[in-house]
């Protein structure tokens, strides 16, 4: 793996909706690294690393926290929910990683994501779970609202923690609050009715207390590392391209930028720094929550990789729904990330078909469609065109290390996902353990 993570910033990001299992290969890649960074979302993100037979769940810290001589950076694109930072960091050093505080860096632009963000966010869900576009399946851990009050430039930063003010606190949330009586009415009241202010306030003033040695000018600290030339930075990108709030499933997408250009702003590293771009893709297709999803199995063949492929989300253990390897989604997806390598994840779970079929092409009303179409409309009236290959039925794949030791079809399944994609596969998952992966040259 030597030249997997030159000097520079590497960055690894999810190519189709999310959960494809970027934390593991963050994992590995840490392993050379001296800072793994993120740069947007919050704690909507779940990877699931297991590592000798224990399962780590992160949500906000980035995968890189379990090499102890790793320092991780949540970066300014990133909204914090500092109990759920806090409560991650506990469970982590009750697990044994060492010296978890003492190597977290929280830049000091980021935005605070609080308590009314989420209930604000549950508000908004139930709403829209009454018209006719439904509910849009977000995971209602306040990351829209606390993005949407950014924009509006009426949030505070984690830098407002340094000076706590407790009046500034208290009127902030105040406001808020008062403006969700007043946007939601009856159904806020319900959902306040909990809610105590100045108890809130109280704890913010321990959490800036607690959060205090581990807040800093991330942009400073970055740069200088990488202007050195001698340091290896590894951004892990949350939620996946699909997802991306510009170049996603809109509606059904996350709250900031997923793809490359979310690198950019969300930690600030220059563009002549990043080296390597890895998308990291499933063998298969998953999505949680509503939106199209072309390659959808809605029959036995879903269930059986959902089961198989243990398909539950890490943050909401909702079931995720299961289909085909789609390669249109994935040629745009690589298009618009310039991904150099692909990390192929869970090919040890197709071992249970006979015939594996991928998504080759869109139609649309008997077009063939070039891009990647922007109207939800069109994208739920599309046809697939399929290729169908031969499956590799009942070989194990999880103790297989070296590519040429794979089952023939394995073999050719993914190099029939190189010629479609036009990207290099360089990694491939074959199992949950941190071991269970083919590196290719």
């Amino acid at each position: 793996m030597a030249s997997d993570l030159p000097g520079g910033a590497t960055v690894v990001l999810g190519a189709q909706w999310g959960d494809e299992g970027k934390g593991k290969l963050v994992d590995l890649l840490a392993q050379r690294a001296d800072v793994v960074a993120r740069c947007q979302g919050g704690s909507n993100a779940g990877h699931t690393i297991v590592v000798n037979g224990t399962k780590y769940a992160l949500h906000l810290l980035p995968s890189g926290i379990l090499n102890p001589k790793v320092l991780v950076v949540i970066g300014n694109g990133v909204v914090v929910h500092l109990p759920t930072l806090f409560a991650e960091i506990d469970q982590l050093e009750k697990q044994g990683v060492p010296n978890v505080s003492a190597r977290v860096c929280v830049s000091d632009r980021a935005h605070i994501l609080f308590d009314y963000h989420q209930i604000a966010d549950g508000l908004l869900e139930t709403e829209r779970a009454g018209t006719a576009g439904g509910s849009i399946g977000t995971t209602r851990r306040g990351i829209g609202p606390c993005y949407a009050d950014k924009a509006y430039r009426r949030n505070l930063r984690i830098a407002d923690l340094r000076e706590f003010r407790g009046i500034e606190f208290e009127a902030h949330i105040q406001s808020a609050v008062e403006d969700l009586r007043k946007r939601f009415g009856s159904a806020a009241e319900q959902a306040l009715k909990h809610y105590d202010v100045r108890a809130e306030v109280a704890r913010y003033y321990e959490y800036a207390r607690r959060l205090e040695p581990m807040i800093g000018d991330s942009f400073t600290l970055l740069y200088d590392m990488l202007a050195n030339g001698q340091h290896s930075i590894l951004v892990e990108g949350a939620n996946a391209a699909m997802l991306d709030i510009d170049f996603g499933t809109y509606p059904y997408v996350t709250s900031s930028n997923c793809t490359i250009g979310g690198c950019l702003t969300g930690l600030g590293i220059p563009l002549a720094y990043i080296r390597q771009v890895i998308g990291v893709v499933k063998a298969y297709t998953t999505r949680v929550g509503a939106g199209p999803f072309p390659t959808e199995l809605l029959d036995a063949r879903g269930i059986q990789l959902q089961q198989l492929g243990q398909e539950y989300g890490t943050t909401t253990q909702r079931p995720r729904r299961c289909g085909w390897l789609d390669t249109f989604l994935l040629r745009y997806t690589c298009r618009l990330n310039g991904f150099t390598a692909l990390c192929l994840t869970k090919l040890d779970v197709l071992s249970c078909f006979h015939e594996i079929q991928i998504g080759v092409q869109y139609w649309y009303r008997g077009k063939k469609l070039q891009g990647m179409p922007a109207s939800l409309r069109e994208l739920a009236e599309c046809e697939v065109e399929y290729e169908q290959m031969p499956g590799w039925h009942e070989q194990s794949l999880s103790e297989i290390r070296d590519f040429a030791d794979l089952p023939r079809n394995a073999q050719a399944y993914v190099k029939r996902i190189e010629e479609l994609v036009g990207v290099p596969v360089r990694f491939i998952g074959v199992g949950p353990g941190r071991d269970a992966i083919i590196y290719r040259d």
